[in-house]
C-alpha cells in the first residue's frame, strides 16, 4: 500500500500512472505470487503505454485535423476506384522516411480530406509531428506575417519543421506573385527533408497555370511531382454517400 507522501511525489513527478498500476496490482490476486521483476516490468509497460498514448493524443490535437475522427479503418473503398493497397502502404507512414510527397486529386466531395487526415493520424501514431492546413488559411497567415518584422521568416520556420504537412484545397484560388514566392520558399525548404500531402481538384497538367505559369511554377512543380505518390480519389461523391447511409 503506497502512502500519501509517495503518492504526492509521484504526482509531482508527473508519474500518476504508477499510482494507478500499483493500485491495479493490489487488486490482482496473482500479485502476491509474482516476483519483484515481474511486478516492476508490469509497472514499466503500463507507464510506457500511458505516456505513449498521451503523446499521440497531444500530437493529434496539435495537428489540427479538419476531420479529427478520420481513421484508416473507416475508409470506404467499394465502388470508389481507389487503390486500397496504395492507401494501406501510406498508412505505415514509411513514405515520410523517404521524404516522399502524396497528392490526393479528385473532385469536390470525393473524400480527399478524409484520406489525408486518416494518413496524418497514422503519422501521429508513429510520433511524427504533423500539421493540417487549408491553403487559403495558410495564405491569410502569410498576409498577416508580412505586417510583422521577421514575421514571414517565423511563419516559414513554423511550417518547415513538421515531419508531415497536409495542405488542403491546394490551388483552389488564384495566387499573387508574392504568394507564389512564399509557396516556393516553403516547398524549397521542405524539399528532401520532409513530406507533404496535397489535396487538390486539379490534375497535374493544370498545375502550371494555377501556379502562375512562370519560373515559380516550374520550380514548385519540380520539387513536388518528381517524388510523389499520386492518388485519384475515385468517382463517388462521399458526402452524398454518407448522407444517404446515415443512421436514422
Amino acid at each position: 500500500m503506497i502512502n500519501d507522501e509517495t503518492r504526492r511525489k509521484l504526482r509531482e513527478l508527473n508519474l500518476g500512472e504508477i499510482i494507478t498500476i500499483l493500485e491495479i496490482q493490489q487488486e490482482d490476486p496473482a500479485t502476491p505470487t509474482s516476483t519483484f521483476d515481474e511486478r516492476f516490468q508490469r509497472v514499466v509497460d503500463y507507464l510506457y503505454q500511458e505516456k505513449y498514448n498521451s503523446k499521440i493524443q497531444r500530437l493529434i490535437k496539435l495537428a489540427k485535423f479538419r476531420l479529427p475522427k478520420a481513421e484508416i479503418r473507416g475508409i470506404h473503398y467499394n465502388g470508389r476506384g481507389i487503390d486500397q493497397n496504395a492507401i494501406q502502404e501510406l498508412s505505415t507512414a514509411q513514405f515520410i522516411s523517404s521524404n516522399t510527397n502524396v497528392i490526393f486529386q479528385g473532385f469536390t466531395g470525393s473524400g480527399k480530406t478524409f484520406l489525408a487526415c486518416a494518413i496524418g493520424k497514422q503519422a501521429c501514431k508513429q510520433q511524427i509531428r504533423t500539421r493540417y492546413v487549408r491553403l487559403p488559411d495558410l495564405l491569410v497567415e502569410h498576409d498577416e506575417a508580412t505586417l510583422v518584422p521577421k514575421g514571414n521568416s517565423k511563419l516559414l520556420k513554423k511550417y518547415i519543421n513538421y515531419g508531415l504537412l497536409i495542405v488542403d484545397e491546394w490551388l483552389l484560388e488564384d495566387l499573387s506573385e508574392d504568394e507564389q514566392h512564399f509557396l516556393f520558399e516553403l516547398i524549397e525548404r521542405r524539399h528532401d527533408s520532409s513530406s507533404t500531402i496535397f489535396c487538390t481538384q486539379y490534375r497535374k497538367e493544370d498545375w502550371h497555370n494555377r501556379l502562375g505559369g512562370g519560373i515559380h511554377a516550374d520550380a514548385i512543380m519540380d520539387r513536388i511531382v518528381h517524388n510523389a505518390v499520386w492518388i485519384e480519389t475515385g468517382i463517388m461523391n462521399m458526402r452524398e454517400y454518407y448522407a444517404n447511409h446515415r443512421t436514422p
